[in-house]
C-alpha cells in the first residue's frame, strides 16, 4: 500500500517540476545550460519549408547558445533590448513545433512559424520571473516537444562608486 501511494504521488502532475509541451515521444533530448552570468538577451528559430520547427537558439549577453534540434531551415531571430525580459509565449504543435510567439516585460513580441494545431500558454508561476532557459526533444525532422525554464532576472552588477576627490589636472 505505501509503494502504491509513493508511486502515485510520484506520477502526479503536481510532482513533475517542469511541462514539456508537444509530442516528445522517443528522440534526443536537450536543456539549456544557464548563463549565470547574463539574462537571455536574444531567440533564434529555424523553421523549415513545410512549417516545422527545426532548432532553437538562445543568446545570452552578446553569445548565442549551441543549437537545439537539427540543422536546416530558415532563420528568424528576436533581439531583445536592455532589461527586456521574455515573461510569455503562446504556442502550437502537431508532430512538430511550429508556432511560438513571444512576449515580453516592454511590450513587444515576436512570432516565428505558423499556428496550427494544439495550442499551449507558457508563463511562469510567479510575478517578476523571466525565462532563462529551454529544454525539449528533437528527432529526425526538428522539435517535436519543449518546455521553459523560468527564473528571477540576475541582480545588477554592483558598480563602484565614483571618487569622492576630484582630478583638477587635465588629461591629454
Amino acid at each position: 500500500m505505501l509503494l502504491w501511494l509513493t508511486l502515485t504521488i510520484l506520477w502526479s502532475t503536481n510532482c513533475w517540476a517542469d511541462q514539456m509541451y508537444g509530442n516528445g515521444g522517443s528522440g534526443r533530448y536537450f536543456s539549456s545550460s544557464i548563463d549565470n552570468q547574463n539574462d537571455i538577451s536574444g531567440i533564434r528559430v529555424s523553421v523549415s519549408p513545410i512549417g516545422i520547427f527545426r532548432s532553437i537558439q538562445l543568446r545570452y549577453g552578446s553569445a548565442w547558445s549551441r543549437i537545439y534540434g537539427v540543422s536546416g531551415g530558415s532563420a528568424q531571430e528576436f533581439i531583445l533590448q536592455p532589461d527586456e525580459y521574455i515573461i510569455g509565449l503562446v504556442g502550437s504543435h502537431r508532430i512538430y513545433l511550429r508556432y511560438l510567439v513571444v512576449y515580453t516585460n516592454l511590450g513587444r513580441q515576436a512570432t516565428f512559424g505558423q499556428d496550427s494545431g494544439r495550442s499551449f500558454i507558457v508563463y511562469p508561476d510567479e510575478p517578476g520571473m523571466v525565462l532563462t532557459g529551454l529544454f525539449g526533444q528533437t528527432q529526425l525532422l526538428g522539435i517535436t516537444g519543449i518546455g521553459f525554464k523560468w527564473d528571477y532576472p540576475l541582480a545588477e552588477p554592483e558598480t563602484t562608486p565614483p571618487s569622492t576627490t576630484q582630478n583638477t589636472e587635465a588629461t591629454p
